[in-house]
């Protein structure tokens, strides 16, 4: 059974800081691209920063320079350090593993609540 378990979520004021974790279970972590993802209300989910299995990595344009995502395989944990955030960054983080063979194997997350208050 897999399961991916985000943590880390809150409430912080604009230019605070969060960092997120997500561990997998049920997968063979090392060889997932991992990846956060966000959902504000009334709008589409949209990535905000992925890692490959080699650690190649990509952000949203709206996060670069403030978010860090970063991966421990020995844990089966991906981390998203998110500075200077601001109420815009305010979301449903979801974390979502990915890996590619004769199909897709995409898994989620349940979402951590992240609030930005100005």
């Amino acid at each position: 059974q897999v399961q991916l378990v985000e943590s880390g979520g809150g409430l912080v004021q604009a230019g605070g800081s969060l960092r997120l974790s997500c561990v997998a279970s049920g997968i063979s972590f090392r060889n997932n691209d991992m990846g956060w993802y966000r959902q504000a209300p009334g709008k589409q989910r949209e990535l905000v920063a992925a890692i490959t299995s080699d650690d190649s990595t990509n952000y949203a344009d709206s996060v670069k320079g403030r978010f860090t995502i970063s991966r421990v395989n020995t844990e089966n944990t991906v981390y998203l350090q998110m500075n200077s955030l601001k109420p815009e960054d305010t979301a449903v983080y979801y974390c979502n593993s990915r890996l590619v063979g004769l199909r897709v194997y995409s898994y989620w997350g349940q979402g951590t609540q992240v609030t930005v208050s100005s």
